[in-house]
């Protein structure tokens, strides 16, 4: 081929996006990584259930679709429920960046039982107005050689010595569909499809309130990003979320007015900038570079001059400068700031944890880092021994259904799409168990009710461990959309779903077992829920707790005399917690139980006699139960 030949050829594949390190790949080699090209799957390599647990054989039935558990497994297992904790720590993740950064290596998935629903993904168009005099009229200084800019192609440190060829500007087709989010049209040259994602997601939980966890992957899936730029723009999405106040902060310093001031659009792209300059191992010159080059393709050189020119102020000093330069000087106002909480929810930590205050840092590190999957195995179907053999997982430390996974989609496990596993914390795995276990004044007629079910993981577990005995539940859910989640969660199970308001069920009175699982705060899972602690005010607890004493008084009137209702919040918060269940025992007289003694072999559970779970001490959401027995 002569040169003039190969010349063309080259032309030809930077038009068509290929680079020259691609071309030179040999026929037939797709050049994804090995481990992106992994599926996560429970199958054996002759295509059939048959993971070999100690107690014996898990193989499907014969039409395929569900387990039957052969040879010492084949038994009920209401006993677990008794007890069995499970010996070493859960595992951690590895490689985060330090300062407090989440390395989200998942793709886009965080786990756990979600409680929120609303969900959005991505922009259906660009906000253009102006940012200020200023902004519009900021020179762009000179940003020389475009070190770093990795087009998309990079690892998720993106280091700033990778040089890469520019594609010549391709406009994108707009999508037919103005519901589904498409990739904003561009003014300029193509940008990190990564980065992108990332600010178009942290457009959508701002402009609709959509919620990073359900927006992001969407997005992924539907750009078709996968590998280390789905990993790339997970740990931007959420880092840059969970750190939204810290960063605020930063860039108000360096631009001289408030966050409020600066037009929102451009807010998101120095929000994303500051993340990568601050929090992460990317090469100053590729964060910088690339978020102006985010802010000329839709705004222009005027707007990205103005972000060029606040990103290099941020660059100028290391995180911990920044921290000793803006942090309050009191020590629970500085904790929350170099860990990118409210004050009011730092607060709120600290006085949970009462004398064992001096944990607030360990507690607020555990909130900014990314948590891994759990799963519960469904009773009478499969084992947490065989469900961690056919997913590659680790038994969980607590629970005796709880299964852990370092990362992936947990959506993709034969056992999920199955039915008989599901993403669940072991925190609330363990609030459904402690249930069951509590002690009854008569016999147990089988009578269970699940009185705030949405969206229906504690509705799935309860069932499960019912249909063992024969017994029944009965789940309440106010929003049709949430009931829906609830009966699909519960599919074949011994489950009645209602949808009512908790406080006027309409239900008959008589229930052995309630669990009033209440709206709250949701302060207890701000590792799995980024933007969450930058949404809540303190506002929002006096509110809520009402809510939470209306529906504990209706629990009481439905469950008998010699029954116990159990009531949680995944919240720590002492308002949504100890002191409703304080109040209600002094107008109710009811008798509380030690929680405590329902969750055997699980440690430091406070002073009871509730119990009080923790991220940094059991590696759960904070969930917050107390037993009630009516006299």
């Amino acid at each position: 081929m002569s040169a003039s030949d190969r010349r063309r050829r080259r032309e030809a594949d930077a038009a068509n996006g290929v680079s020259p390190r691609e071309n030179r790949k040999p026929a037939g080699k797709s050049g994804a990584s090995p481990r992106d090209d992994r599926k996560i799957t429970g199958k054996n390599v002759d295509g059939g259930w048959a993971a070999r647990a100690a107690k014996g054989t898990a193989t499907p039935r014969a039409d395929g679709d569900r387990w039957t558990d052969r040879g010492g497994s084949d038994r009920p297992r209401r006993d677990d429920r008794d007890g069995g904790t499970r010996s070493g720590a859960p595992r951690r993740a590895d490689d985060r960046p330090g300062f407090g950064g989440a390395n989200d290596r998942a793709q886009g998935r965080d786990s756990g039982d979600q409680r929120g629903d609303r969900g959005g993904a991505g922009r259906t168009g660009a906000a253009r107005s102006g940012v200020g005099r200023s902004d519009r009229g900021a020179s762009r200084p000179d940003r020389g050689a475009r070190a770093g800019d990795s087009r998309g192609r990079g690892a998720g440190t993106r280091d700033a010595g990778e040089q890469t060829s520019k594609a010549p500007t391709q406009r994108r087709p707009e999508r037919p569909d103005p519901s589904v989010p498409s990739p904003r049209k561009r003014r300029g040259e193509p940008v990190d499809p990564a980065r992108e994602v990332a600010l178009d997601v942290l457009r959508a939980v701002r402009e609709r309130d959509a919620y990073a966890n359900l927006a992001l992957p969407k997005l992924l899936r539907e750009r078709k990003i996968s590998g280390r730029d789905a990993a790339f723009a997970t740990e931007l999405t959420y880092g840059a979320s969970r750190s939204q106040g810290q960063l605020d902060a930063v860039i108000s310093a360096c631009a001289g007015r408030p966050v409020d001031e600066i037009d929102g659009p451009i807010l998101d792209i120095l929000r994303l900038g500051v993340y990568q300059l601050l929090r992460t191992r990317t090469g100053a010159h590729a964060a910088v570079d690339t978020s102006v080059d985010l802010a000329s393709a839709e705004f222009g050189q005027g707007r990205a001059g103005f972000v060029n020119a606040v990103l290099r102020r941020a660059g100028e000093k290391t995180a911990d400068e920044w921290v000793a330069e803006l942090a309050p000087a009191d020590p629970v106002g500085k904790l929350a700031f170099e860990h990118a909480h409210p004050k009011w929810i730092a607060q709120s930590f600290a006085d949970a944890l009462g004398a064992r205050a001096g944990e607030l840092d360990a507690l607020l590190t555990a909130d900014d880092e990314r948590p891994i999957v759990h799963l519960v195995a469904r009773p009478g179907e499969i084992t947490a021994e065989e469900l961690a053999l056919v997913t590659g997982g680790e038994e969980g430390r607590w629970s005796p259904y709880a299964v852990y996974l370092d990362g992936g989609d947990p959506g993709l496990l034969e056992p999920v799409r199955d039915g008989i596993a599901a993403v669940q914390d072991e925190g609330s795995q363990l609030v459904a168990l402690a249930l069951t276990r509590a002690p009854l004044e008569g016999p147990d007629t089988g009578r269970w009710l699940d009185l705030c079910a949405g969206p229906g993981g504690k509705a799935a577990l309860l069932g499960a461990l019912a249909a063992i005995d024969l017994f029944t539940v009965d789940a309440v859910e106010p929003a049709e959309h949430r009931a829906e989640l609830v009966r699909k969660s519960t599919r074949n199970l011994p489950v009645t779903v209602h949808v009512a308001d908790g406080r006027d069920s309409g239900l008959t009175p008589g229930y052995d077992r309630v669990l009033v699982d209440a709206p709250c705060t949701g302060l207890g899972a701000l590792r799995r829920r980024p933007e969450a602690r930058w949404r809540r005010t303190p506002a929002d607890v006096a509110e809520l707790v009402t809510l939470q004493r209306e529906l504990l008084t209706a629990a009481w009137d439905l469950v008998r005399p010699g029954g116990v209702v159990v009531y949680s919040t995944c919240s720590p918060h002492l308002a949504e917690t100890v002191s409703v269940v304080a109040d209600f025992v002094r107008r109710t007289g009811a008798e509380e139980l030690d929680s405590r003694e329902f969750l055997p072999g699980v440690t430091e559970l406070g002073d009871g006699p509730s119990a009080q779970l923790w991220p940094h001490r059991h590696g759960t959401d904070a969930m917050f139960l107390a037993t009630l027995r009516k006299k």
